[in-house]
């Protein structure tokens, strides 16, 4: 039977921590990916002022029906996948429910969208209000509860006293096996 600290993907007697990087390196990649995501946010609000302005009211799409077809597969290898995960019991179920509801979400906006003031608004409409926005909130409302499940048994094999903070509050990384120093490096990079 594998210790409670084991990656099962690892070799044998190896705990999580020997496989993590230390507080310095997790301080490293939050900064970096920090930086990535609001270079990202500043290049975005002017694209789409650009977008705004400068995009015409029509435009005629070569491949339209290849466009919505691969949208759909995109959409339907997510929910099945996530179906698959669900079967199996897998925490990737986690991932491809986000996914999957964000397409979901994205697909009633322009299904709706596309079809503003022309008949098949109202049929655009009922299928984002009565399956795809529903599906997509039950998706997330499903994987974040899978997520709290996890987090409680984690919390509670680990011996950590009381119940786990709300996700919103809880720390990126968790010190499965904390080590000299690494604790306080583990503060130092939530603090940061």
């Amino acid at each position: 039977m594998m210790s409670e600290q084991s990656n099962p993907t690892a070799p044998t007697d190896t705990t999580v921590h020997e496989l993590s990087p230390d507080g310095f390196t997790l301080l490293r990649r939050r900064r970096r990916v920090l930086r990535q995501l609001g270079m990202c946010v500043l290049v975005l609000v002017p694209w789409t002022v650009y977008l705004a302005i400068s995009l015409p009211d029509r435009f005629e799409a070569r491949h339209w029906p290849w466009v919505w077809v691969g949208f759909d597969v995109m959409l339907l290898v997510t929910l099945a996948g996530a179906g698959v995960a669900l079967w199996l019991r897998r925490q990737v179920l986690v991932p491809l429910s986000f996914v999957a509801a964000t397409l979901l979400l994205c697909d009633a906006w322009f299904d709706v969208s596309l079809s503003w003031g022309k008949a098949d608004v109202w049929a655009s409409a009922a299928s984002a209000v009565l399956v795809e926005v529903p599906l997509a909130v039950l998706l997330i409302t499903r994987a974040r509860r899978v997520l709290k499940i996890s987090l409680g048994l984690s919390w509670h094999r680990l011996g950590l006293a009381g119940d786990p903070p709300p996700l919103h509050k809880m720390p990126l990384f968790v010190a499965l096996a904390p080590s000299r120093g690494n604790e306080a490096a583990m503060n130092r990079a939530e603090d940061a």
